[in-house]
Protein backbone atom coordinates (compact mmCIF):
# COMPACT_ATOMS: atom_id res chain seq x y z
CA UNK A 1 0.00 0.00 0.00
CA UNK A 2 1.62 3.46 -1.15
CA UNK A 3 1.78 6.04 1.87
CA UNK A 4 1.03 9.63 1.29
CA UNK A 5 3.83 11.83 2.31
CA UNK A 6 4.11 14.10 5.05
CA UNK A 7 3.58 17.19 3.57
CA UNK A 8 0.57 16.32 2.14
CA UNK A 9 -2.00 18.35 4.63
CA UNK A 10 0.20 21.44 4.34
CA UNK A 11 0.43 21.12 0.32
CA UNK A 12 -3.69 21.02 0.39
CA UNK A 13 -3.93 23.67 3.29
CA UNK A 14 -1.85 26.14 0.94
CA UNK A 15 -4.40 25.04 -2.39
CA UNK A 16 -7.40 26.28 -0.29
CA UNK A 17 -5.90 29.75 0.72
CA UNK A 18 -4.97 30.13 -3.18
CA UNK A 19 -8.17 29.12 -4.66
CA UNK A 20 -9.69 31.41 -1.74
CA UNK A 21 -7.71 34.32 -2.94
CA UNK A 22 -8.59 33.74 -6.92
CA UNK A 23 -12.33 33.59 -6.09
CA UNK A 24 -12.12 36.73 -4.17
CA UNK A 25 -9.81 38.46 -6.44
CA UNK A 26 -11.76 37.40 -9.28
CA UNK A 27 -14.57 40.12 -8.03
CA UNK A 28 -15.06 42.72 -10.23
CA UNK A 29 -14.36 46.30 -7.65
CA UNK A 30 -18.11 47.34 -8.94
CA UNK A 31 -19.51 44.56 -7.59
CA UNK A 32 -17.89 44.58 -4.32
CA UNK A 33 -18.59 48.18 -4.37
CA UNK A 34 -21.92 47.42 -4.81
CA UNK A 35 -22.06 45.07 -2.29
CA UNK A 36 -20.32 47.50 -0.17
CA UNK A 37 -22.95 50.55 -0.95
CA UNK A 38 -25.85 47.92 -0.33
CA UNK A 39 -25.00 47.02 2.94
CA UNK A 40 -24.44 50.47 4.14
CA UNK A 41 -28.24 51.66 3.08
CA UNK A 42 -29.40 48.67 4.82
CA UNK A 43 -27.22 50.34 7.95
CA UNK A 44 -28.29 53.23 7.73
CA UNK A 45 -32.17 52.55 6.67
CA UNK A 46 -31.69 50.71 10.19
CA UNK A 47 -30.63 53.70 12.19
CA UNK A 48 -33.51 55.58 10.95
CA UNK A 49 -35.82 53.55 11.53
CA UNK A 50 -34.69 52.92 15.48
CA UNK A 51 -33.54 57.10 16.08
CA UNK A 52 -36.58 59.37 17.50
CA UNK A 53 -38.24 61.17 15.16
CA UNK A 54 -36.52 64.71 15.24
CA UNK A 55 -39.49 67.51 15.48
CA UNK A 56 -37.43 70.77 14.99
CA UNK A 57 -40.10 72.90 17.17
CA UNK A 58 -38.63 74.35 20.60
CA UNK A 59 -40.61 72.89 23.07
CA UNK A 60 -40.17 75.82 25.83
CA UNK A 61 -41.35 78.49 23.40
CA UNK A 62 -43.96 76.50 21.83
CA UNK A 63 -44.94 76.15 26.02
CA UNK A 64 -44.85 79.89 26.61
CA UNK A 65 -46.99 80.64 23.25
CA UNK A 66 -49.76 78.17 25.01
CA UNK A 67 -49.41 80.08 28.54
CA UNK A 68 -50.01 83.29 26.56
CA UNK A 69 -52.93 82.07 24.42
CA UNK A 70 -54.83 80.15 27.77
CA UNK A 71 -53.95 83.14 30.03
CA UNK A 72 -54.56 86.43 27.56
CA UNK A 73 -57.00 85.38 24.62
CA UNK A 74 -59.04 82.24 25.77
CA UNK A 75 -60.69 83.67 28.73
CA UNK A 76 -62.07 86.46 26.61
CA UNK A 77 -63.12 83.90 23.29
CA UNK A 78 -64.86 81.70 26.27
CA UNK A 79 -66.31 84.71 27.10
CA UNK A 80 -67.89 85.51 23.32
CA UNK A 81 -68.68 81.56 23.12
CA UNK A 82 -67.14 81.50 19.96
CA UNK A 83 -65.59 78.40 18.37
CA UNK A 84 -62.19 78.48 16.42
CA UNK A 85 -61.90 76.57 13.89
CA UNK A 86 -59.31 73.98 13.16
CA UNK A 87 -57.16 76.03 10.06
CA UNK A 88 -56.30 78.40 13.51
CA UNK A 89 -53.06 77.79 14.20
CA UNK A 90 -54.07 78.78 17.75
CA UNK A 91 -56.51 76.10 17.83
CA UNK A 92 -55.58 73.86 20.48
CA UNK A 93 -55.81 70.85 18.59
CA UNK A 94 -53.50 71.81 16.25
CA UNK A 95 -50.73 72.26 19.09
CA UNK A 96 -48.13 68.95 18.83
CA UNK A 97 -47.45 69.10 22.40
CA UNK A 98 -50.45 69.21 23.65
CA UNK A 99 -51.06 65.93 24.66
CA UNK A 100 -47.85 65.13 25.68
CA UNK A 101 -48.26 68.71 28.15
CA UNK A 102 -51.73 66.71 29.74
CA UNK A 103 -49.82 63.96 30.68
CA UNK A 104 -47.29 65.74 32.88
CA UNK A 105 -48.17 65.12 36.93
CA UNK A 106 -46.52 67.69 39.09
CA UNK A 107 -46.36 65.95 42.21
CA UNK A 108 -44.76 68.30 44.08
CA UNK A 109 -41.35 71.05 43.37
CA UNK A 110 -39.42 68.20 43.02
CA UNK A 111 -41.30 65.77 41.42
CA UNK A 112 -42.61 65.21 37.93
CA UNK A 113 -44.36 61.96 36.38
CA UNK A 114 -45.21 60.80 33.14
CA UNK A 115 -48.75 60.04 32.74
CA UNK A 116 -48.25 57.98 29.88
CA UNK A 117 -45.63 54.95 31.89
CA UNK A 118 -45.47 56.50 35.70
CA UNK A 119 -41.94 57.18 35.42
CA UNK A 120 -40.94 59.99 37.74
CA UNK A 121 -38.17 62.99 37.17
CA UNK A 122 -36.96 65.67 39.30
CA UNK A 123 -37.01 67.93 36.92
CA UNK A 124 -39.78 69.22 33.85
CA UNK A 125 -37.21 69.26 31.79
CA UNK A 126 -36.04 65.58 32.21
CA UNK A 127 -39.10 64.83 31.68
CA UNK A 128 -39.48 66.55 28.39
CA UNK A 129 -36.34 64.51 27.64
CA UNK A 130 -38.17 61.66 28.12
CA UNK A 131 -40.89 62.37 25.90
CA UNK A 132 -38.22 63.26 23.17
CA UNK A 133 -36.45 59.93 23.58
CA UNK A 134 -39.49 57.31 24.53
CA UNK A 135 -43.23 59.28 23.53
CA UNK A 136 -41.96 61.16 20.43
CA UNK A 137 -44.20 59.01 17.92
CA UNK A 138 -47.55 60.47 20.33
CA UNK A 139 -46.48 63.94 18.99
CA UNK A 140 -49.55 65.99 16.78
CA UNK A 141 -47.50 66.05 13.33
CA UNK A 142 -50.31 65.65 11.31
CA UNK A 143 -50.80 69.65 10.63
CA UNK A 144 -46.57 69.78 11.00
CA UNK A 145 -48.00 73.19 13.01
CA UNK A 146 -45.42 74.73 15.66
CA UNK A 147 -46.68 76.98 18.27
CA UNK A 148 -43.18 78.39 18.52
CA UNK A 149 -43.34 79.54 15.27
CA UNK A 150 -45.95 82.32 16.38
CA UNK A 151 -43.49 83.63 19.12
CA UNK A 152 -42.95 86.62 17.33
CA UNK A 153 -46.63 87.45 16.69
CA UNK A 154 -47.96 86.65 20.71
CA UNK A 155 -44.96 88.02 22.67
CA UNK A 156 -42.94 85.19 24.17
CA UNK A 157 -40.13 87.18 24.26
CA UNK A 158 -41.83 89.45 26.73
CA UNK A 159 -43.38 86.72 28.84
CA UNK A 160 -40.17 84.45 29.03
CA UNK A 161 -37.44 87.85 29.35
CA UNK A 162 -39.69 89.77 31.62
CA UNK A 163 -37.20 90.81 33.65
CA UNK A 164 -34.02 90.89 31.64
CA UNK A 165 -32.93 93.70 30.14
CA UNK A 166 -34.77 95.56 26.77
CA UNK A 167 -32.90 95.16 23.85
CA UNK A 168 -33.24 97.63 20.85
CA UNK A 169 -36.13 97.11 18.84
CA UNK A 170 -35.67 96.33 14.98
CA UNK A 171 -38.61 97.78 13.12
CA UNK A 172 -37.98 95.87 10.19
CA UNK A 173 -38.89 92.56 13.02
CA UNK A 174 -41.83 94.78 14.54
CA UNK A 175 -43.15 95.03 11.06
CA UNK A 176 -43.24 91.03 10.12
CA UNK A 177 -44.52 90.50 13.20
CA UNK A 178 -47.41 92.57 13.36
CA UNK A 179 -47.77 91.36 9.53
CA UNK A 180 -47.83 87.85 11.59
CA UNK A 181 -50.33 89.00 14.11
CA UNK A 182 -53.20 90.32 11.73
CA UNK A 183 -52.99 87.46 9.50
CA UNK A 184 -53.56 85.27 12.60
CA UNK A 185 -56.35 87.76 13.63
CA UNK A 186 -58.17 87.07 9.85
CA UNK A 187 -57.85 83.44 9.84
CA UNK A 188 -58.83 83.07 13.37
CA UNK A 189 -61.47 85.41 13.77
CA UNK A 190 -62.93 86.23 10.41
CA UNK A 191 -64.68 89.56 10.67
CA UNK A 192 -67.78 88.15 8.63
CA UNK A 193 -68.46 85.52 10.85
CA UNK A 194 -70.45 87.46 12.63
CA UNK A 195 -70.47 90.42 15.70
CA UNK A 196 -68.43 87.44 17.96
CA UNK A 197 -65.94 87.08 15.54
CA UNK A 198 -66.06 90.68 14.73
CA UNK A 199 -65.35 91.70 18.37
CA UNK A 200 -62.56 88.89 19.07
CA UNK A 201 -61.07 90.33 15.91
CA UNK A 202 -60.63 93.63 17.51
CA UNK A 203 -59.54 92.67 20.69
CA UNK A 204 -56.74 90.59 19.23
CA UNK A 205 -55.56 93.11 17.41
CA UNK A 206 -55.56 95.52 20.38
CA UNK A 207 -54.19 92.54 23.03
CA UNK A 208 -51.50 91.66 20.52
CA UNK A 209 -50.80 93.45 17.13
CA UNK A 210 -50.91 97.16 18.17
CA UNK A 211 -47.48 96.76 20.07
CA UNK A 212 -45.60 95.37 17.71
CA UNK A 213 -43.94 99.51 16.92
CA UNK A 214 -41.00 100.18 18.22
CA UNK A 215 -42.81 102.77 19.97
CA UNK A 216 -42.68 102.29 24.12
CA UNK A 217 -45.88 103.54 24.69
CA UNK A 218 -47.79 100.29 23.17
CA UNK A 219 -47.73 97.18 25.71
CA UNK A 220 -48.62 93.81 24.81
CA UNK A 221 -51.77 92.49 26.74
CA UNK A 222 -53.58 95.83 27.51
CA UNK A 223 -56.57 94.22 28.12
CA UNK A 224 -54.90 91.98 30.82
CA UNK A 225 -55.97 87.96 31.09
CA UNK A 226 -56.88 85.40 33.22
CA UNK A 227 -57.01 86.59 37.04
CA UNK A 228 -54.99 84.72 39.15
CA UNK A 229 -55.70 84.94 43.07
CA UNK A 230 -53.21 87.46 44.45
CA UNK A 231 -50.53 85.37 46.64
CA UNK A 232 -50.42 87.87 49.16
CA UNK A 233 -54.54 87.68 49.60
CA UNK A 234 -54.22 84.13 49.45
CA UNK A 235 -51.46 83.93 52.32
CA UNK A 236 -53.04 86.31 54.65
CA UNK A 237 -56.06 83.65 54.02
CA UNK A 238 -54.57 80.77 55.10
CA UNK A 239 -53.20 82.43 57.95
CA UNK A 240 -55.99 83.62 59.39
CA UNK A 241 -57.76 80.56 58.99
CA UNK A 242 -54.85 78.89 60.83
CA UNK A 243 -54.88 81.47 63.42
CA UNK A 244 -58.79 81.70 63.54
CA UNK A 245 -59.08 78.69 66.69
CA UNK A 246 -56.31 80.49 68.82
CA UNK A 247 -58.39 83.97 68.45
CA UNK A 248 -61.97 82.25 69.51
CA UNK A 249 -59.67 80.31 72.64
CA UNK A 250 -58.43 83.53 73.74
CA UNK A 251 -61.97 85.20 73.93
CA UNK A 252 -63.33 82.61 75.86
CA UNK A 253 -60.43 82.06 78.21
CA UNK A 254 -61.09 85.70 78.78
CA UNK A 255 -64.54 85.52 79.30
CA UNK A 256 -64.55 82.80 81.21
CA UNK A 257 -61.89 84.38 83.45
CA UNK A 258 -64.27 87.66 83.44
CA UNK A 259 -66.92 85.93 84.44
CA UNK A 260 -65.40 84.14 87.45
CA UNK A 261 -64.28 87.16 88.71
CA UNK A 262 -68.05 88.57 88.38
CA UNK A 263 -68.73 85.82 90.62
CA UNK A 264 -65.88 85.85 93.13
CA UNK A 265 -67.14 89.70 93.87
CA UNK A 266 -70.85 88.30 94.74
CA UNK A 267 -69.49 85.92 96.55
CA UNK A 268 -67.43 88.54 98.56
CA UNK A 269 -69.93 90.79 99.19
CA UNK A 270 -72.17 88.15 100.45
CA UNK A 271 -69.77 86.72 103.33
CA UNK A 272 -69.19 90.62 104.44
CA UNK A 273 -70.16 91.14 107.82
CA UNK A 274 -72.55 93.63 108.83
Amino acid sequence: MERFPATAPVVCFVAIFLGLQFTVSSASPAEINHDLTNSAAARNLKQEQERPHEVHCSRERSRAARQIIEEYLMPFVKRENFQMSSPCKLHPDNDMFQDQEEHKIHVDINEWRCGYCKKSFRAERFLDQHFDNRHYNLLNVSRNICLADLCGALHCDFVINSKSQKTKCNPAAAARNRHLCESLADTCFPVNQGLSASRLHELFLHQFCDAHTCSEKKKPFPRGGLKLPNILYLATSILTLMLLPFIYLIVFLHQRDMTGKQELKRIKKRTKPS
